[in-house]
């Protein structure tokens, strides 16, 4: 008996060891994969489906899909990440946004941008665009585009 109480505990505090630690999340490649999919068919009328992956004090994680142009958008007080999964698109970054009216707090969105600089994005690209910054995720008719969005709220 006494053996097995030991064997227990011994099983007990293994498995309290090997627990992750608090706020530690991993999203695995297939899991990744999955969103195209799934947030394909989640997609509204603007041709694009987010979901919030999870939160995280001053930052949170987002995937994104998208099969037309989003908008022209500016954050004031948070930094994008983008890491692109699947698809191609055009992100315009920098100008001036076009038609630009606050949608919520620290939100500016308009149409376009005006004088902005053009890259395309593809599968494996990383992008960083800091607070304030104009910037416009475009897709050519036909294409679409996976990516996750880290944002991160400025200090």
């Amino acid at each position: 008996m006494k053996r097995l109480l030991v064997t227990l505990l011994a099983l007990s505090a293994a498995q309290v060891m090997a627990a992750d630690p608090p706020g530690y999340v991993r999203w695995s490649a297939a899991e990744l994969k999955g969103f195209s999919a799934k947030l394909a068919a989640a997609m509204g009328v603007q041709k694009a489906a987010t979901e919030r992956l999870g939160n995280f004090g001053n930052h949170y994680f987002m995937a994104a899909y998208r099969e037309a142009d989003g908008e022209a958008e500016i954050h004031e007080t948070q930094t994008d990440i983008f890491i692109v999964q699947a698809g191609e698109a055009t992100l315009v970054v920098g100008g001036q946004i076009e038609g630009g009216k606050t949608t919520a707090p620290g939100e500016i969105r308009g149409t376009s941008i005006k004088n902005g600089q053009a890259a395309r994005l593809g599968p494996g690209d990383i992008v960083h665009i800091p607070a304030k910054t104009p910037h416009q995720t475009l897709v050519k008719p036909g294409q679409k585009i996976t990516y996750l969005v880290v944002k991160i709220a400025a200090p």
